[in-house]
C-alpha cells in the first residue's frame, strides 16, 4: 500500500513541480508525510482519502507543469564542481524534486564552515579520545565517516602525529561529494611531509561497505575502481602537484546520483583511492590495503554529523551507527557527534517556525536503538552517553565585538541566518515565503542582540569495544 501511494505522490509532485514536503503540508498539513511513508509509516483511510482528494482538486484547478529549479548555465565553466546528477525516473526523465538536499547546497555549507567554529571544536572533542585508544601493530587505524572538507581530519591527524609520532597511520575517509574530496586533498600534502608513514584511503562507498573497502552487491563489486597513488619525492610541493594531477581521475569516477528508493545521494561507481609515499612503501607493506582483503578493526571511528537530523532513529541506527560500531577493533572507540539544539541558533528558527524541532532524537535514544539493532553482536560493546557536562560542547559564529551592537551589518545578519537554517537543516522550499517579507532578518537581529552573538550546541557520545 505504501509503495502505491508513494508512487502516486511522487508522480504528482513531478508533474506539478511540487516538493514532497510542500505536497504533504498542503494535502494533510504534514510536511513529513512522504518521508514517513518511505520509512514504513502507516496512514488511516481518512488520510488516504484526503491525499487523493487533494490531488484530484489540484489536477482540476491547474495544468501540469514542471518547475525549473536551477537555471542552466550558458557555458561550461572550468574548475567548478558539478551538482550531483539526479536519478532517472521510469520514463527516462530526471526528477528535479529529488535533486536537492540541504547539505548538498555548497553556498550554505561553505558560508557556514568559514563563519563558525564547529570544525575546530569537533576536532578538539575527537582529540580527547586519542588518549583512550591503544593501537597495535602494524598501524594506528582511523575511519572518518564523512570527511567533508577535511578540516576535522587534518586537525586530528596533527594531534595523532603529536601523540603517535613514530607509528604508521592507516586512515580511511568516506565522502560522496566530489567537491569535498577536492577540498580534503588540498589539505593533505603537508600531512605526508610531517608524517611520512601515512596511508590515506578515500572512498565513496556506503557506511556498511566503506570500513571494509568492499562493495556488497556483485554489480558494484565488479565495477569498483581501485586506484593507488604512490607519491614521489619528499616535499609538500611535490605531493601537491601529484595530488592536483588526480583531478581528471576524480572528475571521471567520483560521480553521484540520487537513489530513487530513498532520495539519498549514492555513488554511480564505487571508488577506492589509496595514497601513500613511495619511499615508504616497503615499510607500509602490511598497512597498504589490497583489493578484496582489506579489514576494519579500527582504533578510532569519527562519526561527525553522519546523518540528517530529521531522519528516523531506525535509519540512523541501522544504516549508519550500527555498521560503524561493527567496524571497531578490540579497544576501539567510535565518537558520534550531531547537532543538539536548545541554543540561540534554534531560537532564530523557532521565531520563524515556532513548531519546528529538527533534533528529535538525542544520544540516549540513538544508543538504545543501536544496541537493539546490533543484538548479540553488541555484547562486547560499551554504549557511553555520558553526562551533559561531558557530552555537550558549544561552538560560535565568529564576530567582532563591534559587529553585534545596536546596529548589526547586513552581512553579519545574513551569515547568522545562514548558520541557523543550515544547522536546523531547513529545506529551500520552506524559505521562499519567509525571505520575501523580511521577518527572518528581524528575528536574527533580535536574537543576536539578546545574546550578544550566536552559538550552537553539539552532542557527543561514544561506543567502545572491550579488549579481547
Amino acid at each position: 500500500m505504501n509503495e502505491q501511494i508513494l508512487q502516486e505522490i511522487t508522480d504528482f509532485c513531478r508533474q506539478r513541480g511540487l516538493a514532497e514536503s510542500t505536497f504533504g503540508r498542503r494535502a494533510v498539513n504534514d510536511g513529513k508525510l512522504a518521508s514517513r511513508l518511505r520509512n514504513g509509516g502507516r496512514i488511516t483511510t481518512e488520510t488516504l482519502e484526503r491525499i487523493r482528494s487533494f490531488m484530484t482538486r489540484s489536477g482540476e484547478a491547474m495544468p501540469a507543469k514542471r518547475r525549473v529549479m536551477f537555471d542552466a548555465p550558458s557555458q561550461v565553466l572550468p574548475a567548478v564542481a558539478p551538482p550531483a546528477q539526479p536519478s532517472a525516473t521510469a520514463d527516462g526523465e530526471a526528477d528535479p524534486q529529488r535533486n536537492f538536499r540541504f547539505f548538498d547546497n555548497r553556498q550554505k555549507y561553505l558560508l557556514f564552515v568559514n563563519t563558525c567554529s564547529e570544525k575546530w571544536e569537533i576536532a578538539n572533542r575527537v582529540n580527547l579520545e586519542l588518549a583512550n585508544i591503544h593501537p597495535k601493530p602494524p598501524a594506528v587505524r582511523v575511519f572518518d565517516a564523512g570527511v567533508g572538507d577535511g578540516t576535522v581530519l587534518t586537525r586530528v591527524m596533527r594531534s595523532m602525529h603529536e601523540r603517535f609520532t613514530t607509528m604508521p597511520f592507516y586512515i580511511v575517509a568516506k565522502e560522496i561529494s566530489l567537491e569535498d574530496i577536492r577540498l580534503t586533498l588540498q589539505k593533505m600534502a603537508d600531512r605526508f611531509v610531517e608524517h611520512p608513514s601515512t596511508v590515506l584511503v578515500l572512498t565513496n562507498l556506503a557506511y556498511a561497505e566503506a570500513p571494509w573497502l568492499t562493495a556488497k552487491s556483485v554489480s558494484a563489486a565488479t565495477s569498483l575502481v581501485w586506484h593507488e597513488v604512490p607519491l614521489e619525492g619528499s616535499t609538500s610541493h611535490n605531493f601537491e602537484q601529484q595530488i592536483t594531477d588526480l583531478e581528471p581521475f576524480l572528475a571521471e569516477n567520483w560521480k553521484a546520483k540520487v537513489s530513487p528508493k530513498s532520495g539519498n545521494p549514492v555513488y554511480e561507481r564505487p571508488v577506492v583511492l589509496v595514497i601513500y609515499r613511495n619511499d615508504h612503501k616497503f615499510l607500509l607493506d602490511q598497512v597498504i590495503p589490497k583489493p578484496g582483503s582489506a579489514s576494519a578493526e579500527y582504533d578510532l571511528v569519527m562519526a561527525s554529523q553522519p546523518y540528517r537530523a530529521r531522519a528516523s532513529v531506525d535509519f540512523k541506527a541501522k544504516r549508519v551507527l550500527a555498521p560503524l560500531a561493527r567496524a571497531l577493533g578490540p579497544g576501539g572507540r567510535m565518537i558520534g557527534i550531531h547537532s543538539y539544539g536548545h541554543d540561540p541558533g534554534m531560537e532564530i528558527v523557532n521565531r520563524v517556525w515556532p513548531e519546528d524541532n529538527p533534533f528529535a532524537h538525542d544520544r540516549h535514544e540513538l544508543l538504545k536503538a543501536v544496541k537493539q539493532e546490533l543484538g548479540p553482536a553488541g555484547r562486547d560493546l560499551n554504549f557511553n552517553a555520558y553526562s551533559d557536562q561531558r557530552s555537550l560542547f558549544r561552538y560560535v559564529m565568529h564576530t567582532l565585538p563591534s559587529e553585534v551592537s545596536s546596529s548589526i551589518g547586513t552581512s553579519t545578519l545574513l551569515a547568522a541566518w545562514n548558520a541557523a537554517i543550515y544547522v536546523a537543516q531547513v529545506e529551500d522550499d520552506r524559505l521562499t515565503d519567509v525571505t520575501t517579507d523580511g521577518r527572518y532578518i528581524e528575528a536574527t537581529r533580535d536574537v543576536l542582540q539578546k545574546h550578544g552573538g550566536l552559538w550552537f550546541y553539539d552532542e557527543s557520545f561514544v561506543i567502545s569495544r572491550r579488549w579481547e
